[in-house]
């Protein structure tokens, strides 16, 4: 067994004045939410975001034991280690440590006494700009024995909850259902979500494609399409082509992407002879839910325009924006990326953040707060642009990214999703319709949620007037 696998003490006699020991730690949003469950303390300045922003400190905050709790790890499983009895601990705290800091929390032996075997600690923590967030002294019975133990493996904890784009998207399922033509349903997760999308009311679903492989999918899945409008064709390529005339006369309100290939779909859509383009260039909005962070976080454009250029990057904005305005999120902050805040003629993403903020200002582009160029790491990290003397109403708070051509949108979305343990959808926006473009590697809850997405649009959409919106998004 490795060192690595086992967790050693420090004995009394071991121990010399100035030893020290320390841990770091990344405070994500998942770890508040922990904390408050462990402990029941939902004060909203740590659980409520619209709350934290009329405090003090304008954003969610970690509790202040969340520090004292891994000064105890520190304690308990390095210095003394197994076998320490904590006797007593004051804790002062110096600074707020909000989402994204890194905290460095050290412990270091200041006093010991021999007669009771007790050792004083003085304990720090600090963020990753050195600031000190909270101080203190521990009292301990350090261990006499010698001990060693196999590190326990602690099984990994997802919480169970609905995340913010699910809490926005539930009201879907109070309006009356729209009509949708599902393209090329042969694949058990697209039979699935469409038969919870009618159970909620988001859909009347029209099946376009093969009718033996979509009963084949349906019996597979255990859903009954005996009740919904089929239409038949040979092919996916006919089932698109079917699936696109349909929009085109008006007959459905919504497109929801099958078992077939993505090209196969969006060769339809983009081309201008179908009559589906509208005078903004299309784009795809992915909306998330990232437990790291307090908010829904879109991001453009990870499938259509490979290097857009200016003026489809406005486009591509609008897109973003209306989509944000239909979530309820009435101002959203738009941060342009890039590789970093300096305006550089060398890349032309620095370029064309700096036109589209000057277009926002002059009122070429509306709907949203726009900032850039900015990196990635300042647009979604407060403690970052304070580092950087950001001074921005979006770095640290984004709502949206756009990423400056497909690949980097596409690899964003990745690596959120794979990594950091996102979840949401992707919708196909700037089309007179709506389309639920889903990966054939998407779950039956990220179909299900472009499908809620999509007919939150349409709602919203409705609601205030499609003619007054389009205008509205420039």
């Amino acid at each position: 067994m490795s060192g690595s696998d086992l967790i050693e003490n420090r004995t009394f006699d071991e121990i010399e004045i100035g030893d020290s020991a320390m841990l770091e730690k990344r405070l994500t949003m998942e770890d508040i939410k922990l904390f408050a469950v462990m402990s029941g303390d939902v004060n909203p300045a740590h659980v409520d975001e619209e709350f934290a922003r009329s405090s003090r400190f304008h954003e969610l905050i970690a509790h202040g034991m969340w520090g004292g709790a891994l000064i105890s790890t520190v304690l308990g499983t390095q210095l003394p280690g197994p076998g320490t009895i904590y006797l007593g601990q004051t804790l002062r705290f110096r600074g707020p440590v909000t989402l994204g800091d890194q905290i460095r929390v050290k412990v270091t032996a200041t006093e010991k006494d021999e007669q009771k075997g007790r050792i004083t600690f003085a304990c720090e923590g600090r963020n990753q700009e050195d600031a000190l967030v909270l101080d203190g002294e521990a009292k301990v019975l350090a261990p006499t024995d010698k001990i060693s133990r196999p590190r326990a493996v602690m099984p990994t904890i997802r919480l169970a909850e609905e995340g913010h784009l699910s809490e926005m998207l539930a009201d879907a399922d109070a309006q009356e259902p729209t009509t949708a033509a599902v393209v090329h349903p042969v694949d058990i997760e697209s039979m699935q979500a469409l038969d919870i999308a009618v159970q909620r009311r988001l859909i009347r679903p029209v099946l376009v494609g093969p009718l033996a492989r979509m009963q084949a999918a349906a019996d597979d899945a255990g859903v009954d399409i005996s009740g919904f409008e089929q239409v038949a064709t040979q092919h996916s390529h006919g089932a698109a082509k079917a699936a696109v005339d349909m929009v085109s006369s008006g007959d459905v309100a919504m497109l929801i992407k099958g078992g077939l290939a993505t090209d196969e779909l969006l060769g339809k859509l983009i081309d201008p002879r179908n009559g589906l383009r509208t005078e903004r260039e299309p784009s795809q909005v992915m909306a998330f839910d990232v437990p790291t962070y307090p908010r829904p976080l879109l991001i453009s454009d990870p499938l259509v325009n490979i290097h857009p250029t200016l003026f489809e990057k406005r486009d591509i904005v609008s897109n973003m924006a209306l989509l944000a305005h239909a979530l309820g999120i009435h101002e959203p902050r738009i941060a342009m990326l890039s590789s970093s805040e300096a305006i550089d003629p060398k890349l032309s993403s620095t370029l064309d953040a700096a036109a589209i903020c000057k277009m926002a200002d002059r009122g070429q582009v509306k709907g949203a707060v726009i900032d850039g160029p900015m990196a990635f790491d300042a647009a979604i990290s407060a403690a970052t642009a304070r580092s950087r003397g950001l001074e921005s109403p979006v770095a640290g708070r984004a709502d949206g990214l756009i990423a400056p051509d497909l690949e980097a949108a596409s690899m964003l979305v990745k690596q959120l999703s794979h990594l950091a343990d996102a979840r949401g959808a992707g919708l196909l926006m700037g089309l007179r319709v709506p389309v639920v473009m889903s990966t054939r590697d998407d779950n039956v809850a990220s179909r299900l949620t472009g499908i809620a997405l999509a007919r939150c649009y349409l709602a919203h959409l409705e609601h205030a007037g499609r003619d007054a919106i389009m205008s509205a998004a420039g």
